[in-house]
């Protein structure tokens, strides 16, 4: 059986934030060209020699769980590209300390992967989905929407829950749809997250005019549903409601409008091995040249905990919102 060691204070950061959760990329790589990913027709993907390998990555995630981290959520690019994925989060799952294993992904690949996938202790997925209109979605993606319906009804029938959504709001784009995707994730007893959108990249999207608050998205759709507060388990920032005499809970992430810096929790850590302290912040730790050059596991976790203290006080998507030059993919989502 599996043990937890003590919870230590190792990990805090300058502002007393405990860091107790972490985004692990395993690719930079994806399926799908999102608006507000990256670029179409990108193609300056790392090299695979520059990524961690899985024993390098389990000997990271190993530390941080012996700091205190007890969740870890395996994003991209798409992680699912990455192969041999439920190998490695069998790894990870049995790992000390680490309580909660969870997956990002854009499904496209998930209706061949999920019964793996959970036989490999991934107990809950989310799931990016701006539409439901098969043409938008092309448009938006380059993809295909009925993949990533398939994906989702084998996530379900392998018995993952929660099952989130996240959709990103854009204005003149797919605002129209926020009712939609109401109906459709109670229809589906799906967990529902709408998300601002951040300006992350020289994507091709223009993020300021697309921007939508989602203050204005909350009261639009109380309108319309009984709206009583809600909560749901997990360490992200997503502030939630329930839709009355449902099980349906929205959760909405405001980066922009609402931000939550002050109790975020979180760091990243890219798969060439870059630690990044804030998605809105250039502050980074290269951890992988210090594994490659033969650190002891105590170097590696002294390294960590240095690491932390560089994590900012706050983003300033807001103030400065051309500083962040890298693409959300290549941070890991």
């Amino acid at each position: 059986m599996k043990t937890t060691p003590p919870l230590t204070t190792q990990l805090t950061d300058n502002f007393g934030r405990s860091i107790e959760y972490l985004r692990l990329s395993v690719t930079d790589r994806c399926d799908l060209r999102c608006q507000y990913c990256m670029p179409k027709g990108f193609k300056d993907f790392q090299e695979p020699s520059e990524w961690l390998s899985f024993d390098e990555i389990e000997r990271i995630i190993r530390a941080f769980g012996e700091l205190g981290t007890r969740r870890i959520r395996i994003t991209g690019g798409e992680p699912l590209v990455r192969a041999n994925l439920p190998e490695l989060a069998s790894r990870l799952a049995a790992l000390p300390g680490i309580e909660d294993l969870s997956l990002s992904t854009n499904a496209t690949r998930l209706s061949k992967h999920a019964e793996t996938l959970r036989a490999a202790h991934i107990s809950r997925i989310n799931v990016s989905l701006d539409t439901l209109q098969a043409k938008r979605f092309k448009e938006m993606t380059g993809g295909k929407l009925q993949k990533v319906l398939d994906g989702l009804m084998a996530a379900k029938a392998a018995g993952f829950a929660p099952i989130k959504i996240n959709m990103v709001v854009l204005k003149d784009t797919n605002e129209d749809e926020i009712e939609d995707m109401v109906e459709f994730c109670i229809e589906h007893d799906f967990t529902l997250r709408f998300i601002e959108i951040m300006p992350m990249g020289a994507t091709g999207l223009d993020a300021t005019h697309q921007y939508v608050n989602l203050q204005t998205v909350k009261a639009r759709l109380a309108e319309r549903f009984d709206l009583v507060p809600g909560m749901m388990p997990g360490g992200g920032p997503a502030r939630y409601v329930q839709v009355a005499g449902t099980d349906l809970r929205i959760g909405f992430i405001t980066p922009m409008s609402q931000h939550f810096c002050e109790t975020c929790n979180r760091v990243r850590l890219s798969v060439d091995g870059t630690l990044y302290m804030c998605l809105g912040q250039d502050d980074s730790y290269p951890l992988r040249d210090i594994l490659r050059n033969g650190c002891s596991d105590d170097e590696l976790k002294q390294h960590i905990a240095k690491a932390i203290q560089l994590k900012p006080e706050r983003h300033e998507f807001t103030t400065n919102p051309g500083k962040i030059v890298r693409f959300m993919s290549h941070t890991g989502g």
